[in-house]
C-alpha cells in the first residue's frame, strides 16, 4: 500500500507550514535555548530517525506519523544547514553547493536503482528510503537557500520570500499549463517551499528593527504549530472517510 501523502492543495500548505515550524523550532532549539548547533542537530536527527523507523514499520498510511516525520526532517535539516553553514564557517553558498551535490546525488541513485522517481505510488522499503532522504537533503539545502537570500543576496526577509514564492507560483502554472515532467516539477516545488519555509519564519520570528514581525521562536512556533495540527486532523478526517467509503 502507498504510504505517502498524495499531492494536492492542501499537501502544500501543510508542507510550509511544516517546513516554516521547523525553521522557527529548530532556532528555538538552538540559539533561543541556546543549546548549540551541534547539539540540537544530534537532538534532530535522532528524532527524525525515530519517526522514520516508525513510519518503516507502518504498514498503512497514517496522517500524523507521515507529517511527523517531514516535520523533524525539517527540524534536523534547519540545525544541520546551521551547523554547516555558520559553526563550520562554510557560509551559506558553499553550504547550498555541497547540499545540491548530495541532493541530486541521491536523486541519481534512486533513479538508477528504481528506475523511477515517482512521488505518488511508492510501495518498497527502498524507495520510501530514497523518498525520505531526498526530503532531508532538501529540507536541509531549503534552509541554506533561504538564509542565502535573505542574508547575503540583500533581498532581505521579504524579499526572499516574495522571490521564492514567485518561483513557487511559476512552476504551479508551469503543472497546469504545459506537459513538462511532473516529478521533476514535484522536486522543484518541493525544494523551493524549503526556502520559502526559510525567510517565512525569519520574516515571523525577526525584531521589527532587523526587517521581521517580531513573534520570536516561541510564538512563531505555537502559531505554526497550531496551523499545522488542524490541517492534520482535517487530512486525518478525509483519510478514515475515504476508508470507509472503499
Amino acid at each position: 500500500m502507498n504510504k505517502v501523502a498524495q499531492v494536492t492543495l492542501y499537501f502544500w500548505i501543510m508542507k510550509i507550514c511544516a517546513t516554516t515550524l521547523g525553521e522557527t523550532a529548530g532556532d528555538l532549539l538552538s540559539m533561543t535555548m541556546n543549546v548549540g548547533y551541534a547539539i540540537s542537530s544530534l537532538i534532530l536527527i535522532s528524532l527524525f530517525l525515530v519517526t522514520l523507523a516508525a513510519q518503516l514499520i507502518s504498514s498503512n498510511f497514517h496522517p500524523t506519523l507521515y507529517w511527523s516525520v517531514i516535520l523533524t526532517t525539517s527540524t534536523a535539516g534547519t540545525t544541520m544547514s546551521d551547523y554547516m553553514d555558520r559553526t563550520l564557517g562554510l557560509g551559506y553558498a558553499n553550504g547550498s553547493l555541497i547540499l545540491v551535490t548530495c541532493l541530486l546525488t541521491v536523486l541519481a541513485i534512486w533513479r538508477l536503482s528504481e528506475k523511477t522517481l515517482s512521488v505518488s505510488n511508492i510501495q518498497s522499503t527502498q524507495a520510501e528510503l530514497f523518498y525520505w532522504l531526498t526530503i532531508l537533503f532538501s529540507n536541509t539545502l531549503g534552509t541554506a537557500l533561504g538564509d542565502f537570500l535573505a542574508d547575503d543576496s540583500g533581498l532581505g526577509f521579504l524579499g526572499g520570500a516574495t522571490l521564492v514564492g514567485g518561483t513557487i507560483a511559476l512552476i504551479a502554472l508551469a503543472s497546469y499549463l504545459t506537459q513538462l515532467n511532473r516529478v521533476m516539477l514535484f522536486w522543484l516545488a518541493f525544494i523551493l517551499t524549503r526556502p520559502f519555509g526559510a525567510t517565512f519564519g525569519d520574516l515571523l520570528t525577526k525584531p521589527l528593527e532587523k526587517g521581521g514581525l517580531g513573534f520570536g521562536t516561541i510564538g512563531s512556533s505555537m502559531i505554526l504549530a497550531i496551523l499545522l495540527v488542524g490541517f492534520v486532523v482535517y487530512a486525518s478526517r478525509v483519510e478514515r472517510r475515504s476508508l470507509q467509503t472503499s
